[in-house]
């Protein structure tokens, strides 16, 4: 993607609205620099799943409805047309049961994610384009930055320059086709800035808007299950000593510290394993919960074109609120398949199966994984 200068003037950018404060300035930033500007929205929500009483902001859920109104709202008072594309079985489908499918084997995925590789920013766009919407860039809110590499001719992802707020973690797994046409209006821009700019435009009633804080509404992602999945097992530790009885693996996450079921041990206990052979939950102590390393598949490459032949340095981050932590990464096989070993100058705790691994060179995305058991 070129910079907003280089874009010129009278382009047409279709920006993804949620209705919060973000997407409504990167709008209005675009049409102060004379863009052509159209507003999306996607809805997700159908109320498939019973979600109960909502004690926190999440983008899954009945409250969807306040979130279309906002965005339709902002759009009025930007003036620009407003889309609303009905994605929610294509959601269903690629988000949720991957969800559901991933936490029965075990693992513990990032649904965020997954909708930004293949809702927000593929399927949303081209939704819109089918329905006959024409557009020359797509944008969205995040705070992240894209670049072009004028030597390769590659788009690069960096971190936002407010760093408290960067979501390139969240876009590391977009392919060079979505980077290519990505507008990140946001990304040179801190979080106070924009609520700044947002008050000074009349805009307060989005700034006091609560932010999304997980996927889904109610945080009980057991609403997203079915009866048989409930399956009771084993709490043993690392010499296979069965301590308890756990309500069924869907219930627990690698790290997790409260809520196991065991009392009486005179150390703190966490979650180090879980099996979905045996359908047992292995714990043990914080030491035991460190690892010198893993291994990600699922690779995708934005500032590396490939995994490394010869062992490099990076920075590795192996979920959103993990500090990046400095490790040699190289190319490896697993059964034939394309594989990337990291190695941590420290050991770091609680390295979870399903989740994204991020590799950085200082603000540059170098590619991304899935952290494999």
């Amino acid at each position: 993607m070129p910079d907003l200068c280089d874009i010129p003037k009278g382009s047409t950018i279709a920006v993804g609205m949620s209705g919060g404060v973000d997407s409504t300035m990167a709008a209005h930033i675009l049409l102060e620099r004379g863009f052509n500007v159209v507003g999306l929205t996607m809805k997700i929500w159908d109320g498939s799943v019973c979600i109960g009483k909502t004690v926190r902001p999440g983008c899954y859920g009945p409250g969807e409805a306040d979130d279309l109104k906002s965005a339709q709202a902002a759009a009025n008072k930007l003036g620009i047309p407003h889309v609303v594309i009905d994605l929610s079985a294509y959601y269903r489908d690629v988000v949720l049961e991957y969800f559901r499918s991933e936490y029965l084997c075990g693992r513990t995925p990032n649904p965020c994610v997954r909708c930004n590789e293949a809702v927000k920013l593929k399927a949303l766009p081209e939704a819109a384009r089918t329905q006959g919407i024409s557009f020359d860039y797509f944008a969205t809110g995040h705070y992240a930055r894209v670049k072009t590499d004028s030597a390769s001719g590659r788009s690069l992802l960096l971190r936002g320059t407010d760093l408290t707020k960067d979501q390139s973690y969240f876009l590391a797994r977009l392919s060079q086709e979505q980077l290519a046409e990505l507008v990140l209006p946001l990304g040179d821009l801190n979080k106070r800035e924009v609520k700044h700019r947002a008050r000074s435009l009349g805009w307060e009633d989005l700034t006091q808007r609560p932010e999304s804080q997980d996927f889904i509404e109610s945080g009980d992602y057991s609403a997203l299950f079915k009866e048989r999945d409930f399956r009771p097992g084993p709490i043993i530790d690392l010499q296979g000593r069965v301590l308890g009885e756990h309500r069924g693996i869907i219930h627990y996450t690698i790290g997790q510290r409260r809520g196991i079921g065991i009392s009486g041990s005179a150390k703190a206990q966490y979650v180090v394993r879980i099996d979905p052979v045996t359908n047992a939950i292995v714990i043990g102590s914080q030491e035991e919960l460190m690892a010198s390393g893993l291994k990600i598949g699922g690779l995708n490459w934005i500032g590396w074109m490939a995994a490394p032949q010869k062992p490099k340095h990076a920075q590795v981050k192996i979920r959103l609120r993990h500090q990046a932590a400095a490790a040699v990464v190289a190319a490896c096989s697993v059964s034939g398949e394309e594989r990337v070993s990291i190695t941590f100058e420290r050991p770091q705790s609680a390295v979870t199966p399903g989740q994204t691994a991020v590799m950085y060179d200082g603000d540059l995305v170098l590619g991304a994984g899935t952290i494999l058991p």
